[in-house]
């Protein structure tokens, strides 16, 4: 159980999060937070149509990535609405960035675990009793990897940005074209 505050309301309430209805109700902006159970802080929390608003993805599309393990909510409210934290909204927009490079979604989804992998664990890939790190990789192995994504993702961007090339030379023929044409008058 968590202490949750609302900052309309400043109440403090034991229990899950906070019901949308409750949101609604309040006069204003509404920022909800989970204070940690130390008491440390307040994480704010977005509902989906503002982390859709923010990276400038559909709320199909956010439900869509969760639905395959790509991205998953922090929390959710005690009537079940989705809640997000920044590193989520971060996590989606590496994701948008990853789109049109053509990345599939499992190639993602093993990119997007190379990248949480922890750095102490890279660091000391392999305990003095041999054991592999809890992701089931060594550091070496998910470096490696790390390479091969990095060099496709450039792969990619040269030819992303050849093709932009040449559709820049059309659209400057077409310009070109249009500056030649004299309109009648009328």
């Amino acid at each position: 159980m968590y202490t949750v505050a609302t900052a309309a309301t400043g109440h403090l309430r034991k229990g899950n999060l906070v019901t949308r209805s409750r949101m609604w109700a309040a006069p204003g902006p509404v920022t909800v937070g989970v204070l940690s159970r130390k008491g440390c802080g307040v994480a704010e929390h977005m509902q989906i149509g503002e982390v859709a608003e923010r990276t400038g993805l559909s709320l199909r599309t956010i439900r869509y990535y969760e639905e395959v393990g790509l991205v998953v909510p922090s929390a959710r409210s005690q009537g079940g609405f989705r809640l997000y934290h920044e590193p989520d909204v971060d996590r989606l927009l590496l994701i948008m960035r990853m789109k049109p490079l053509g990345f599939q979604l499992e190639e993602m989804r093993e990119l997007l675990a190379i990248l949480d992998a922890a750095p102490e664990v890279e660091s000391d890939a392999v305990s003095e009793s041999g054991a592999v790190p809890e992701s089931g990789e060594a550091a070496p192995d998910r470096e490696a990897r790390l390479r091969e994504f990095a060099g496709v993702a450039e792969q990619r961007c040269a030819e992303l940005r050849s093709r932009l090339s040449n559709a820049e030379e059309f659209a400057g023929m077409l310009r070109a074209r249009l500056g030649d044409v004299v309109y009648p008058s009328s």
